[in-house]
């Protein structure tokens, strides 16, 4: 169900205080974070191996966390370092530790074999800390749907056509057709669509006036990560190989799906863009507007998870859907592999 040998975004950084402890689940998995007196945040097992009671209902003792129940005590890596009334403490008492990183403002969460986290391999942000591109920090959500109907989504440009016809969407994202580009870490689903109406979230913020040509670049790379490219130019100047003209407008909309559990998904995003970057009050109506737009998903994302799990006739499959299914497939034949190497090493 789920690749774990890659990184997560386990909550935003700013979630997580000093003397704090904050339980979340990814994959299924009780986890408790917490920031250590350096300020680096450390994530444990959110289970006391005593009775079993979460850690998160303890407290924070230096840089350890006592359990609120017996006061069994573990340090950042999970080592059990006081057993209260024991004179030694048993070889058993220990609960596992996960690597974290921090960036982007996220807390990133390494859920398979700790030898191989590497932050390296966390999810590139192109411009982040270029002065000239702004940023509106995102928010968070829970959809009440598996992980995998979200990628779908997030590698369907045609459904803003009716899903979200008052912000990133109208007439024109309804008949243009769709390429599909399958590399090594993901799939893109794209288009170009020449001499169309801007959608009207886009519209109050482009430099030119009339009709554009648009792209939208939707990239979902594995395990469950997401680049949404916004490109607008006057009507008649793009097209794919084309070099921008000058009054480009530019938006990277970056989507991080976090499985919580196979009907859960945590969604974690934020927006940048080459224009206005000190500009708050744009990037306040950026952020109320996607977290609108995203609210219409959620909606939908909801539905559909009910729809699919109570179906009575199987579902049915179009041409648009050659993108998110490509990715599905891909991604299924990773977790296989895993799985099967984690087989052969046991």
């Amino acid at each position: 169900m789920f690749l774990r040998n890659c990184w997560y975004v386990a909550a935003c950084d700013h979630e997580v205080g000093q003397n704090e402890l904050k339980p979340v689940k990814v994959l299924g998995e009780e986890i408790v974070l917490y920031r250590k007196s350096d300020g680096i945040v450390a994530a444990l097992e959110d289970a006391c191996p005593h009775r079993k009671l979460p850690l998160s209902m303890g407290r924070i003792k230096g840089d350890n966390v006592e359990c609120g129940y017996h006061g069994l005590t573990f340090d950042c890596t999970g080592t059990c370092t006081r057993v209260p009334g024991a004179e030694k403490i048993p070889h058993v008492a220990q609960v596992r530790s996960y690597s974290i990183a921090q960036r982007y403002g996220l807390l990133w969460i390494w859920m398979g074999d700790a030898e191989k986290a590497d932050p390296a391999k966390i999810f590139e942000v192109e411009h982040w800390g270029d002065p000239a591109w702004g940023v509106n920090r995102g928010e968070s959500m829970t959809l009440d749907c598996n992980y995998l109907y979200m990628t779908d989504n997030l590698l369907d440009p045609s459904h803003v056509a009716w899903v979200h016809q008052s912000s990133f969407g109208n007439a024109a994202a309804e008949e243009a057709p769709l390429e599909t580009t399958v590399g090594e870490d993901g799939v893109t689903v794209w288009r170009w669509m020449i001499d169309v109406e801007p959608a009207p979230f886009y519209a109050p913020y482009l430099k030119f006036s009339g009709n554009c040509d648009r792209k939208q670049h939707y990239e979902v790379r594995y395990p469950s990560h997401a680049i949404i490219k916004a490109i607008f130019v006057p009507a008649n100047t793009g097209g794919e190989g084309k070099p921008y003209h000058e009054d480009v407008f530019l938006m990277d909309s970056y989507n991080f799906m976090t499985p919580v559990d196979e009907g859960h998904t945590k969604y974690y995003w934020f927006q940048m863009r080459n224009f206005a970057p000190d500009d708050e009050e744009v990037s306040r109506q950026f952020a109320k507007s996607v977290r609108g737009a995203f609210d219409e998903d959620r909606v939908v994302l909801n539905a559909v998870q009910k729809g699919m799990a109570n179906m009575r006739t199987p579902n049915l499959d179009l041409k648009i859907d050659v993108g998110p299914l490509r990715y599905r497939r891909n991604l299924a034949k990773l977790i296989a592999a895993e799985e099967q190497q984690l087989a052969a090493a046991e």
